[in-house]
């Protein structure tokens, strides 16, 4: 029987987050402009998976419901899908993307994981920001955890970091990495000579959890509307691996992870553990949450 010393189990992944600027309604040069820079980073860099922005597929500033809706794809049939669904396939690789997602006559905020074999499965966005009110319906999936070959990938989106149960409930669940598109906007107060907010919520959300965090922003100004840039990819220590990018340019990040740590090293010493210590004695161990605890 090891005893685990010399036999060190390792997850190796090489991530990559994807900045760029979408175009709103422009759908066939923002999937055209995805699969140049996937196809950098997997061919190119060896990433093995992929995380791009906030609504990738269609811009986010949009006009109208009709200009949302026509923005906007089934999930595993659009053009969205179908693209990143083959280079999965070409390149055994996994892609998580935010996409505007039509499910009937409702239309969702999405972040869409594909893998080789297809559509892993979806999150839809729990906390809608400002103007996305008008357009898409509130998330009802929860926090999934898609197991896949690399491990245990959860997903959030952007306004959904404010509210640190996000990243709790998917940490309960055993996530290994939590993936997040992002269209990060300026907020009100921000020091200039301090990180972005969004970056210090991606440490302390790793660092409390004891997860890896990869978040892909977007760049430029859409519609009057500037956005800031600044992805990142935290250890679970809480402290940046990859990045921060630039607050203006299209970029891609990297970093070599190995996710296997994020379980192996949650024990912070003798006597502390920081999902383990939880005092679900005083308030719910889920959160809420239906989904059952998926970590021991």
């Amino acid at each position: 029987m090891s005893n685990g010393r010399n036999n060190r189990q390792e997850s190796l992944v090489r991530v990559a987050c994807i900045q760029m600027e979408p175009h709103v309604g422009d759908i066939s040069g923002n999937i055209n402009k995805s699969i140049a820079l996937i196809e950098e980073a997997v061919v190119n860099q060896g990433a093995r998976l992929i995380v791009l922005p906030e609504l990738a597929n269609s811009g986010y500033v949009f006009k109208s419901r009709e200009e949302a809706f026509s923005c906007a794809e089934v999930v595993g049939t659009g053009p969205a899908s179908v693209a990143w669904m083959k280079l999965c396939k070409e390149h055994n690789c996994w892609i998580i993307a935010g996409m505007a997602e039509r499910d009937g006559d409702r239309l969702y905020n999405a972040s869409v994981c594909f893998g080789p074999n297809g559509h892993v499965g979806t999150f839809r966005k729990m906390h809608l920001w400002n103007e996305e009110n008008l357009f898409f319906e509130p998330g009802n999936l929860g926090f999934p955890v898609w197991h896949t070959p690399l491990g245990r990938l959860a997903s959030c989106i952007c306004y959904d970091l404010w509210f640190p149960e996000s990243s709790r409930i998917a940490a309960l669940q055993g996530a290994d990495i939590i993936c997040i598109p992002t269209n990060w906007v300026p907020i009100p107060g921000q020091d200039p000579d301090r990180e972005a907010m969004a970056n210090i919520l991606c440490m302390a959300s790793a660092h409390s959890n004891s997860v890896f965090i990869a978040a892909a922003d977007r760049v430029g100004t859409e519609r009057g509307q500037p956005f800031i840039g600044q992805s990142l990819i935290v250890s679970y220590t809480g402290w940046p691996i990859g990045g921060p990018a630039s607050p203006d340019k299209e970029e891609i990040i990297y970093a070599d992870l190995n996710l296997a740590d994020a379980r192996r090293k949650r024990n912070w010493n003798e006597y502390n553990q920081p999902l383990r210590d939880r005092r679900d004695d005083f308030y719910g161990r889920m959160l809420g949450s239906q989904h059952p605890v998926g970590w021991h």
